[in-house]
């Protein structure tokens, strides 16, 4: 603040103690204040200011403990470090102040991201959509919308498409076609809030596609809906699904869909599941193969996706009925 004043008065060439006074939103007073002072009286009076706090010779290890917890009070804080250094003589009330200042000169300013216990073999896959417009199959600009399938733990990739939007029918089919591709199952499936999982949350109490749950119970994983608006809780299938926009789909012209779908295949062999990955230093491949193939539970398509029931549409009048 005060190089700001100096820098804005400049010897009198800049502006004027009124406007500098708008400016930073400070009284007029304090601006001739430090315009007076030399630059040595100003360094003498700031090291005056600093003072050694009592809780200063623990602060990394508050700001560690708030860093993995914080929502963490002052009052548990201070009784974990007492636990720690039983002679320490603090109040509660010079622990909150530390802590509130604490806060909000270094910890809440940082965004912090957890990982969470999932990078084990076999343990989570990770799911997402996406869709990728003016894709031109058979000469005709089409819109594919398809679902990513990343195992947390080798990130092996499969990816699904569809010619229409998926609904729960066609999000099933592609789950079985993942898990086939993968030999196996993983324990749990990690989804955004989408309405093929999650109809409905309310403080975390979700209400289930009861199609898809079925589906998911029958084929023997659990479900894992994310928080909403957290893309960071599943990032590794969000860099996935940009991966296979840019990568495998923009800038390929296909005779059918027959045609998209094999290369789709053919680039998950020669390219996405053999590249050295940045994070693990290895091929998916090679890190599926050797870690996680054989912790993957066995997986056999679901007796119901066998039946094809055939389905015939109709309109609701007004009262809430249907011809039939």
């Amino acid at each position: 603040m005060i190089h700001k004043i100096k820098a804005l008065y400049d010897q009198g060439n800049g502006l004027t103690i009124r406007a500098i006074a708008r400016q930073l939103g400070i009284s007029r007073n304090t601006v001739r204040k430090y315009l007076r002072m030399d630059e040595t009286a100003i360094a003498e009076q700031q090291e005056s200011r600093v003072r050694h706090r009592q809780l200063d010779d623990h602060r990394d290890y508050i700001i560690s403990l708030l860093g993995q917890f914080p929502d963490l009070s002052a009052v548990k804080v201070l009784r974990k470090l007492k636990q720690k250094h039983p002679a320490l003589a603090v109040s509660d009330r010079t622990a909150r102040r530390y802590i509130r200042d604490l806060k909000e000169t270094v910890t809440l300013r940082q965004r912090r991201y957890y990982e969470p216990i999932e990078s084990l073999p076999g343990v989570q896959c990770q799911v997402d959509g996406g869709e990728l417009r003016g894709v031109r199959i058979g000469a005709v600009e089409t819109t594919v919308h398809f679902v990513v399938f990343v195992l947390s733990y080798s990130r092996l990739m499969y990816v699904g498409v569809a010619d229409h939007p998926i609904d729960t029918a066609t999000f099933i089919r592609l789950h079985d076609a993942a898990f086939r591709y993968f030999s196996g199952c993983p324990e749990e499936c990690v989804y955004d809030q989408t309405k093929l999982v999650v109809l409905h949350e309310q403080y975390r109490e979700l209400q289930l596609n009861q199609g898809f749950a079925a589906y998911a119970t029958a084929a023997g994983f659990r479900i894992h809906a994310c928080e909403g608006y957290d893309p960071e809780s599943k990032g590794k299938v969000e860099a996935g699904v940009k991966y296979v926009r840019h990568n495998a789909l923009a800038g390929e012209v296909f005779d059918d869909w027959n045609h998209l779908e094999a290369y789709l295949m053919d680039w998950l062999e020669t390219v996405a599941n053999v590249r050295q990955h940045g994070t693990t230093g290895e091929t998916p491949r090679a890190r599926f193969e050797r870690d996680e193939q054989s912790t993957l539970k066995p997986h056999l398509t679901p007796a119901s996706l066998g039946v094809q029931t055939p389905v015939e549409r109709r309109k609701v009048d007004k009262t809430g009925l249907i011809s039939w």
